[in-house]
């Protein structure tokens, strides 16, 4: 075969290779599409995989399904989702710990937060807060305080896992108030979590706002302190831990959709305007505000933006993992 009749027949080839993949992106989605919460059913971000589903169902056409993946402070359904096939069907509802705090306390992560993944875009951010059982003598930061500090020895604190965002805001709120810090007891999740704390099997625990609101409201926790610098609409009662003496003590969570690498650039948008479009719709607006979630501004949910977001938050929590000791 002549060079040039070889060229043309190779491109003819790709080309053929390339349309179908390019039709199949355009035709996205035409089954079903899991979305999957690396945490337990019941805790905050299951809740707000909830409540993002049903309009993005409507809009992609397609029924998105909630499936909750748990275990290893969300490792494992987050390295699923890395193994997955990247054809927009499975979708991973990232968060900060397993993109940010889970690099710096795992010593054997398997997966990489930056290399395995098609970031999707950004779109929301809630602050955590920390809760008691309501029968304990507690009404505010200080009080807190002087409990763990006289109780330390006989009272727990549970979380989501071990690094999760749940168990590292609350070893944050130890190590601000100094001295020996009481058990912790790590679950699969922050739903089994809080219910033990309303049992009163736990003393405390630090959830995000959304994920406890409703029990809070319901007297079945008691609220102590938003972590974050800013009161939240949703309990705007609740002094932040930065008004009750942790001086500029800020913690919050931010969550993400993320695909496996490799995904088509055509799926990536689609999905990104699904979930942009789907947190600016009123009824969407409505139902995170009551679980204390705001949604990030448009300029932050591009994947572009995440992607360069992740690497830098990954740097900035490097220092206060270490600083807690919670690496594993």
């Amino acid at each position: 075969m002549r060079r040039r009749d070889f060229i043309k027949s190779a491109a003819a080839a790709t080309g053929a290779v390339a349309l179908p993949r390019l039709v199949y992106a355009q035709n996205y989605p035409t089954r079903p599409i899991t979305l999957v919460v690396p945490f337990a059913a019941g805790g905050s971000f299951d809740v707000l995989g909830r409540v993002i589903q049903p309009r993005m169902t409507e809009l992609l056409g397609q029924n998105v399904i909630v499936e909750n993946i748990t275990g290893a402070s969300g490792v494992t359904g987050t390295q699923r989702v890395a193994t997955a096939q990247p054809d927009g069907y499975t979708v991973l509802l990232g968060t900060v710990g397993t993109y940010a705090y889970n690099p710096s306390i795992f010593k054997k992560l398997p997966y990489d937060p930056v290399k395995d993944f098609t970031h999707v875009g950004l779109f929301a951010d809630q602050p955590m807060v920390l809760v008691v059982n309501p029968k304990l003598p507690i009404n505010g930061l200080q009080d807190f305080v002087a409990y763990v500090k006289a109780n330390f020895e006989k009272i727990s604190f549970g979380s989501a896992g071990v690094g999760s965002t749940t168990h590292l805001s609350c070893a944050l709120v130890n190590a601000t108030i100094g001295g020996k810090e009481p058990v912790h007891v790590p679950y699969r999740g922050g739903g089994p979590a809080m219910a033990d704390i309303m049992a009163g099997r736990l003393e405390y625990g630090c959830s995000n706002i959304g994920g406890v609101v409703e029990q809070i409201k319901a007297g079945n926790l008691k609220a102590v302190a938003n972590l974050s610098k800013n009161r939240s609409n949703a309990l705007p009662d609740l002094k932040t831990a930065d008004e009750q003496g942790f001086k500029d003590f800020n913690v919050t969570t931010w969550n993400c959709l993320s695909l496996p690498k490799n995904a088509p650039a055509e799926i990536v948008a689609r999905l990104n305007k699904a979930m942009s479009d789907t947190v600016d719709s009123p009824a969407t607006i409505e139902l995170l505000a009551k679980h204390g979630v705001a949604p990030v501004p448009k300029e932050q949910r591009t994947p572009e933006y995440i992607t360069r977001f992740i690497p830098e938050e990954i740097k900035r929590w490097e220092g206060p993992i270490k600083a807690a000791g919670i690496q594993q």
